[in-house]
């Protein structure tokens, strides 16, 4: 997510005044080379980066074992309690969607979709309050645009529930939670 900055292309220092390296010079840990052109930038330390499993395996004994399987990196601890909503694809889409046993809401969305982004935590949240009941899935659009074809989607997000392979209702739009939740309960 984050890009990293590995170095920065300055001017000759002939084309700016040398007050224009003051507040660099002044810091400890910058360091402005002799060539032309190449400098270090102080280091951000406002971020924890989690230390390699192997040093950590003590620590995380009284943890689940989902923060135990990561390798360094930055963890977030919420992401313990969420439940990651898989993704369908053409290959997955007839044995996930169509010949489940119990009713099935789909997501269509987008990445680049902001109304998309907004209706995601509330299909994570009724993925966990109806785990056994309903299963969730999301289709990017952009991914598997068949799908989106076979069922007529023109507007992202749309939510579409399924019963025994056949489309029962579908709801077009960020809508908040309690009309998905009514739309669900008539199929459970």
């Amino acid at each position: 997510m984050a890009t990293v900055l590995n170095s920065l292309a300055v001017p000759r220092s002939s084309a700016l005044p040398s007050s224009a390296f003051a507040p660099i010079a002044s810091t400890p840990v910058c360091f402005l080379s002799g060539r032309r052109g190449s400098m270090r930038l102080p280091e951000f330390s406002g971020l924890k980066i989690q230390p390699s499993l192997a040093s950590r395996s003590v620590a995380a004994a009284g943890r689940s074992s989902r923060v135990g399987r990561r390798v360094g990196g930055v963890v977030c601890e919420a992401q313990e309690t969420a439940v990651e909503v898989p993704a369908v694809i053409d290959a997955t889409w007839q044995s996930l969607v169509l010949d489940a046993d119990t009713p099935v809401l789909v997501e269509f969305w987008a990445p680049w979709c902001g109304p998309c982004r907004m209706i995601h935590p509330v299909i994570n949240e009724l993925a966990k309050q109806y785990t056994g009941k309903l299963k969730c899935y999301k289709v990017n659009t952009d991914e598997s645009p068949s799908i989106a074809t076979r069922y007529g989607i023109r507007s992202i997000p749309t939510v579409i529930i399924f019963k025994s392979g056949e489309k029962k209702e579908a709801i077009i739009g960020a809508v908040p939670k309690s009309t998905l939740t009514t739309s669900i309960e008539k199929f459970l």
